[in-house]
């Protein structure tokens, strides 16, 4: 749609002395001044907003800023922003770690009390409306050719089945050539394992009872005590624990094979805390078994959550000892084994299969667990889907399971090469995990190619994508101030109105309670073209807000007085004046968003009954809860034209 500038519009603009002077000139900054003023013109107007929608900033007060690392919306309205350290070295080194809690209503900010790093953790919402967040930072990497003193994994036996031995931070492991090791972290190794073994003689008498015992391990990083080749090592060794005396100093030992100073990755934390979103604070519970750094936490359909993957406390890829966490107990268990590179995108799909799409967030081999499939976990089967165009990019792609969740198709977004590649796709690909033997097939190419592109569910069947960048970490000024509609029943792209703050790496998008789009972070490595500035964290706010709210000159529908949760045969009933004019009901789950990975959100169709009074509606929910898996959701009802209610809050499940 063309917009043309009014008469008085164009008397001010032309009616300046100094622009047409620099126009005469040909004056390139004239030129763009002109434009830009013009657009912003354009922008502002209701029909083009009706259209494209539009973006506002949020003001932020001083102080109250911070590195959205993580980015989840609570049942209370409010959205939770988790920084942790907030990928500052310095904060980490300070123990300075941070969360912020917004509140859209009134924009408010208030700093919560942080007790770990969760930088990078992962996080889920509980079918009570907590937010379990689990893992984070122990240790920051050290890039190679920064790595003074040799240092890795050192596996610490404990032989005695008598008890369990732990060892703090700075105890000393010795080389058998007296080379010295220090721990960086506490380490606690369980008893070891003593088991009767019972044989027989021929005659069938019992033989007397033996006893075998099984050594306990734990792992735990160490450093060198001094710089130089000394302590470099490739091949394996025992290593004794200064300080242990008599039988403990026979029992407890270290192993190692390799400790170098090539590269240390980051290192992953084993906590776990609820946030509770009524008294808004952290509150522990027990921690996992394995520490996690950059892992993905999925609720499953009977309300515990799987935790995959992540950086553990070596910093190597969790090689597939999976977790699972039961909100009854607030306690861990063993999940089924399998491998994934970090930040996995893992969808729950009706008959309690997991999809991976394989759209993931980097660390792990480029030839290792990348490929999409299925997951079966009761049996703990694993069959592969083909048909994925660039299947070499799908880190920091997105996915996201398409409106409504009962047609049970996957979408996969944009991304790019493995590590700090340079290669980015525009491919978008759909596949229906409904049928029997789905595949991937191609859908409608996005603008470019694009990494970190941001995703969210309208309660108006439609997908908002946002922001991104075509090069890694929006290297050489690449970030990409675009966004569109995608629309599922048509499978196109419509253009959306531009934001206009860049979003890459550790950015999110999420949908609030009033329909609106809110976007948070980015973290580049530059900030200019050139790649000279080093790059800032970005710590602007920008709502977006689509067009079918620009178009409700006549008001929203409205749902007014009704339950918080559903009765015995799935139902809620609501008063409303526009019971005639309400066309559809969706329940959508909250998103909860880090690295471009968001296996939360979710829209599901509802029926919908009018009362015959014509003030009241009643919406039905399905009651297979590998469809709705339990928690709160946020309900809209929309009427013919898209335009949607604000949300009511509904809990499905216990």
């Amino acid at each position: 749609m063309a917009y043309r500038p009014s008469k008085k519009f164009k008397n001010t603009l032309l009616g300046s002395g100094a622009v047409l002077v620099l126009a005469a000139l040909n004056a390139p900054a004239a030129v763009s001044f002109a434009e830009e003023k013009y657009h912003a013109y354009k922008i502002a107007q209701p029909g083009y907003q009706r259209v494209y929608g539009s973006w506002a900033p949020v003001h932020v007060p001083d102080r109250l800023g911070v590195n959205a690392i993580h980015a989840a919306l609570l049942h209370t309205g409010k959205v939770l922003l988790i920084a942790g350290s907030g990928n500052s070295q310095k904060n980490f080194d300070a123990g300075t770690f941070e969360t912020v809690l917004w509140d859209p209503v009134r924009n408010t900010f208030k700093k919560i009390p942080t007790p770990e790093d969760f930088f990078c953790a992962g996080h889920t919402q509980l079918p009570d409306g907590r937010l379990l967040v689990a893992g984070g930072t122990a240790r920051y990497e050290i890039l190679n050719g920064e790595v003074k003193k040799a240092g890795g994994g050192m596996r610490v036996k404990n032989e005695s089945p008598d008890k369990a031995v732990t060892l703090k931070k700075g105890t000393v492991f010795r080389s058998p050539s007296g080379v010295e090791y220090v721990s960086k972290f506490d380490v606690t190794v369980p008893k070891a394992k003593r088991e009767f073994e019972i044989s027989y003689f021929k005659s069938g008498q019992m033989k007397p009872w033996k006893t075998k015992v099984t050594a306990a391990e734990a792992r735990v990083f160490v450093e060198a005590r001094k710089e130089g080749p000394q302590a470099l090592t490739t091949e394996a060794a025992q290593y004794e624990v200064v300080g242990l005396k008599g039988d403990a100093a026979d029992n407890v030992y270290g192993l190692a094979q390799k400790l170098t100073t090539e590269k240390q990755d980051f290192q992953g934390i084993k906590s776990a805390y609820e946030f509770d979103p009524k008294a808004e604070k952290y509150i522990p519970v027990a921690p996992m078994k394995d520490a996690r750094w950059y892992p993905t936490l999925v609720g499953l359909q009977d309300g515990r959550v799987l935790a995959v993957s992540g950086l553990n406390d070596v910093g190597d890829v969790v090689p597939g000892d999976n977790e699972i966490y039961d909100p009854e107990t607030k306690k861990w268990s063993k999940g089924p084994f399998r491998y994934f590179p970090t930040y996995p995108s893992l969808f729950l799909t009706k008959g309690g299969k997991l999809l991976y799409t394989g759209s993931n967030a980097g660390y792990g081999p480029a030839e290792k667990g990348r490929a999409p499939g299925l997951w079966d976990l009761e049996k703990n089967t694993f069959t592969k889907l083909g048909g994925l165009s660039d299947p070499d990019q799908l880190e920091t792609s997105a996915s996201l399971i398409l409106p409504p969740a009962q047609q049970q198709k996957v979408m996969v977004l944009g991304g790019g090469g493995v590590g700090e590649s340079s290669k980015s796709t525009a491919r978008t690909s759909i596949i229906d995990v409904s049928k029997d033997s789905p595949v991937f097939t191609d859908g409608p190419a996005l603008p470019q190619g694009t990494r970190y592109l941001s995703s969210v569910l309208l309660p108006d069947d439609t997908v908002f994508t946002t922001g991104g960048s075509e090069d890694y970490r929006g290297r050489s000024g690449s970030d990409i101030l675009k966004a569109q509609f995608y629309d599922p029943r048509t499978n196109a792209f419509a253009e959306a109105a531009a934001p206009t703050v860049g979003r890459n790496y550790h950015s999110e998008a999420l949908l609030l309670p009033d329909g609106r789009v809110a976007t948070f972070g980015s973290d580049p490595l530059f900030d200019d073209k050139d790649n000279t500035k080093l790059g800032t964290f970005e710590q602007r706010i920008e709502v977006f807000t689509p067009p079918y709210l620009h178009k409700a000159g006549n008001g929203r529908p409205v749902l007014g007085e009704g339950s918080q949760e559903l009765d015995q045969n799935g139902r809620a009933t609501f008063k409303t004046k526009d019971a005639g004019r309400i066309a559809k009901a969706r329940l959508m789950r909250p998103s909860a968003v880090t690295h471009t990975t968001d296996v939360e959100q979710r829209s599901i169709e509802l029926g919908l009954t009018r009362g015959q009074d014509g003030m009241t509606v009643t919406v039905d929910v399905p009651q297979d809860r590998t469809l709705v898996p339990p928690g709160w959701y946020m309900l809209f009802v929309t009427d013919a034209e898209g335009i949607p209610s604000e949300a009511k809050w509904i809990q499905v499940g216990d």
